[in-house]
């Protein structure tokens, strides 16, 4: 027998679930909604921050006699049905989208010590794996920037770039599959890891680590 209390909690549980459903991470993340290819143009994704973030490289110019080829901070992620497909089988599926955010070198100093900070929002770059799409692009991976050259807009959409441009130095220096997994220890360490890539589940880090001896 459904009281008018028990009807009552019912339909507040089924908003509360709607609402949840509506507002998770998950409701944006799926496969067909990763990406929109239209007449060889990338749309420029969206929602990638609720996405596995991957890791953050960077090359300072300061390091590198002021010229890096890549100054800024890169934050990675991939979508979380490639994540799940790399967990499980250690490998990157046909679909896979790694998008890069470009931010730049901020401030060289924080009450921890002296380093390189993250500064501001100054580029998208997007990585995508598709035999469908790019059938004749080495390993199908393709590579588009929605970056304006200021550093101060985003484009809509994006043409991949020229093989050369990009395909030639992953080919031959990038770990797994014309992907630097070398630099993202969330990949290279979770790589068909199944459960335990999600983190917190082993104790030994089976590490090279050495702590360094303090003066």
């Amino acid at each position: 027998m459904i009281t008018k209390k028990n009807k009552l909690f019912s339909i507040s549980t089924s908003m509360l679930a709607g609402a949840i459903l509506q507002f998770s991470p998950l409701s944006v993340v799926h496969a067909e909604d990763a990406y929109t290819i239209n007449e060889g143009k990338l749309q420029r994704p969206t929602g990638y921050r609720e996405w596995v973030y991957v890791g953050t490289p960077v090359t300072p110019n300061d390091m590198n006699g002021g010229k890096a080829a890549f100054p800024d901070h890169h934050n990675v992620y991939i979508d979380p049905v490639s994540w799940a497909h790399w967990k499980e089988k250690g490998e990157f599926r046909d679909g896979t989208i790694l998008i890069k955010e470009l931010v730049s070198v901020g401030s060289k100093a924080a009450v921890s010590g002296n380093g390189y900070f993250q500064g501001q929002f100054i580029g998208l770059e997007a990585t995508i794996k598709s035999k469908s799409n790019f059938p004749d692009e080495p390993g199908n991976w393709a590579y588009f920037s929605f970056s304006s050259k200021d550093h101060k807009t985003l484009a809509e959409t994006a043409k991949a770039f020229p093989t050369a441009s990009c395909n030639s130095c992953h080919k031959g220096a990038a770990a797994d599959d014309f992907v630097f997994t070398q630099y993202y220890p969330v990949l290279n360490s979770g790589k068909a890891k199944g459960k335990n890539a999600t983190g917190g589940y082993e104790s030994k880090l089976n590490n090279s680590y050495i702590e360094p001896k303090g003066k």
